[in-house]
Formats: structure tokens, sequence, C-alpha cells
């Protein structure tokens, strides 16, 4: 069987083109550090978010050297707190959860994303080194004022940053 030369170039090229995508896949979801929220926090009553300490009262939290911790509640249609503030060149670990809905977090211009689901807490650490202000959408349809739901993110230079009855 005689294979003609245009053909064989047409199959060398269709096969470098499933290898690319296969390996484009694999990288994207596994290369660029992408983690899936787990199931490790214990779960709570989205009704009863008052008595939870963690969210009755949503706060940052000055937990470590350069580390915060953001308790935050999403809810038709506001994010609290609101703003978030905190230094830049800190880690925060954001500790996110929905009274209603199905909600997401989303860190615009950051690759901070995740969905709120009642019931779940969603975690994620988040490293900002660049002072300004970053808005905080949700993606996830969440009903009739689901355009108007956004928050703030504040990014202080280190050297202008005081959180609230800290020394």
């Amino acid at each position: 069987m005689n294979i003609h030369t245009y053909e064989k170039l047409w199959l060398a090229a269709a096969m470098v083109l499933i290898v690319g995508f296969i390996a484009t896949i694999t990288y994207g979801s596994v290369g660029v550090g992408v983690a899936m929220i787990d199931d490790s926090e214990a779960t709570l009553d989205p009704n009863d978010l008052g008595e939870d300490e963690r969210f009755a009262e949503p706060r940052v939290e000055h937990v470590g050297d350069n580390e915060y911790e953001a308790y935050v509640v999403a809810r038709q249609f506001i994010f609290q707190p609101n703003p978030i503030e905190v230094p830049a060149g800190s880690t925060v670990t954001f500790y996110v959860t929905s009274a209603d809905v199905i909600h997401s977090f989303s860190i615009v211009g950051t690759n901070a994303n995740t969905m709120v689901i009642p019931g779940e807490v969603a975690t994620m650490t988040v490293e900002i080194d660049e002072p300004g202000e970053y808005g905080i959408l949700c993606n996830e349809y969440c009903g009739a004022g689901h355009h108007d739901m956004e928050g703030l993110l504040i990014v202080h230079p280190e050297d202008e940053f005081d959180l609230e009855g800290e020394e």
C-alpha cells in the first residue's frame, strides 16, 4: 500500500495536534496548582450562621506574621464584610459560606474563584502582593439582584495598613 506524501504530512500534523491538546489539558488541570474544594470542613446550618463563632460576625483576623483569615458570608445580594481590607504582601485564607442560595466568590484580577454553597465552607488561600482595589463578584446566578452583587477587597500598602484594634 502506497500512502501519498501529503497524506503522511496531514496524518503527522493531526497526531501532533492531538498530543498537543492532551498535553495542554493535562497541564491546565494538574500543572498550574488548581485545587478542588474538598469536604474536610464540617457542614453548618445556613439558617443558624449567627450561632457559628466563625460566621456570626464576618471579619478579617490577623493570625500570624503577614497572615490573615477572612470569614465571609455571601447572601442575596451582598458579601459580608464589605470591604475586606488587608495589607500588601500578606497571605489571606478566605473562609466563605452562603446564608441562602448558591453563589460564587471571585476576586477580579486574580485566579481566586470558588463556588459558595449553603451549608458548606469554601476555603482558599491567596497571596496578595500588589496594593489596590480588587472587585469581588458573584458568578453564579443567585436571583433578581444578582447583577448588583459585588464586594471590594482593598489591599493597602504595608506601611499604611492598620487593622482595627491591632497594635
